[in-house]
């Protein structure tokens, strides 16, 4: 397989000119830790469209763009993508606070923008966004965790940014609605941050059972080895619904423990497309090739979405293909039967306990 992009003589008489998808993705940063499974997962995606005529007739070519950096300077580079002509269309993963910058940007150039990452749930004019939000992650991963183990006292630590703060926000609500779940303490935390101490000082007085965890990437890492290396592990547990295998890898086995995670998609879903998928990217890409996780299956995700979206609209006008999505179009992919709307994606989300350096399956939420 051919996992960069066809050559131009391979291409069918009716293609067009290629269709040049600015993937923004993280290579720098706390979150710089998910970008090589990203451009990966997104090159075997583009591979399999290809396969199939592209998008629209259209070759698909990934164009990777930096989104690790600030949301600023995440604008600069889409801005200077977009009139180079090195991108016709903006997907991938990146932060909350990247997406709110570059969505009302991007409308005005109208150019699609495909949003991959978890997110707070917000419906942003303008973005088709494939990921889980806390309505089927956090609130029901809750309910999971206080009826098998009796949690119900809960502390939050997040990065001090929108979704972090957003999602805290619906915990609350969903905490309130419930009536037996009790948020006992909050702690945010500059993006970045290398010391947990205080943190970890603070919850240790909080007499909560469990913590939230709203951190990205390395500061994720970096807090479960201090979380750990206090003790804390033996009295409470940790929740989140940002955790892949990378972060896994990094954390060590031994700062995993009773570590649960809510997510679409685990490399070791055993859904026959999950397996599919994981076949592919093997075949493609070989042993050596970045891990296979959430964020990466997120960028393959939404390059499907982009392509499922343009088929229905005949067309690459992000309002048609927005519009084109108003009674949704449903398909199963590596996460399941997914239902695509304009406002977002109903999906199915999993809930699973870290066995040290991997992921144990436990429920469908």
């Amino acid at each position: 397989m051919n996992t960069r992009r066809k050559d131009a003589g391979q291409r069918g008489p009716q293609m067009r000119e290629p269709l040049r998808i600015g993937l923004a993705i993280p290579l720098q940063g706390p979150a710089g830790i998910f970008g090589p499974s990203c451009e990966t997962a997104a090159l075997l995606a583009a591979a399999q469209l290809n396969e199939h005529d592209g998008i629209l007739d259209r070759e698909v070519v990934i164009e990777v763009i930096d989104a690790g950096g600030s949301p600023q300077q995440t604008r600069r580079n889409v801005i200077a993508a977009l009139r180079s002509g090195r991108a016709h269309a903006i997907a991938g993963w990146h932060l909350s606070s990247v997406r709110e910058d570059l969505a009302p940007m991007l409308a005005d150039y109208d150019v699609p923008y495909v949003y991959t990452s978890l997110h707070e749930g917000a419906h942003t004019p303008g973005v088709l966004a494939v990921g889980e939000t806390p309505s089927r992650q956090i609130a029901p991963g809750l309910d999971w965790l206080h009826r098998e183990f009796g949690i119900r006292r809960w502390a939050v630590v997040g990065s001090d940014y929108i979704w972090p703060r957003n999602t805290a926000r619906a915990m609350r609500e969903h905490a309130k609605e419930n009536g037996d779940l009790e948020i006992a303490h909050e702690s945010f935390v500059g993006y970045g941050v290398r010391d947990f101490s205080h943190v970890i000082e603070a919850l240790s007085a909080s007499h909560a059972q469990g913590v939230v965890m709203l951190l990205v990437g390395r500061d994720a890492v970096l807090f479960n080895r201090q979380f750990a290396a206090s003790g804390l592990d033996e009295r409470m547990i940790r929740f989140t619904p940002l955790m892949e295998e990378n972060m896994l890898l990094a954390s060590g086995g031994e700062a995993t423990r009773e570590l649960y995670v809510a997510a679409a998609y685990f490399r070791n879903l055993t859904t026959q497309a999950a397996l599919d998928l994981a076949g592919a990217y093997g075949a493609g890409f070989g042993s050596d090739a970045p891990v296979l996780n959430n964020a990466g299956e997120s960028c393959y995700e939404g390059l499907y979405a982009l392509a499922a979206a343009a088929n229905k609209a005949q067309s690459l006008d992000s309002r048609a293909m927005l519009e084109g999505l108003e009674h949704g179009i449903s398909y199963e992919g590596p996460r399941g039967p997914v239902v695509l709307t304009a406002a977002g994606a109903d999906q199915q989300v999993h809930l699973a306990r870290a066995d040290r350096l991997e992921f144990e399956v436990l429920a469908r939420l």
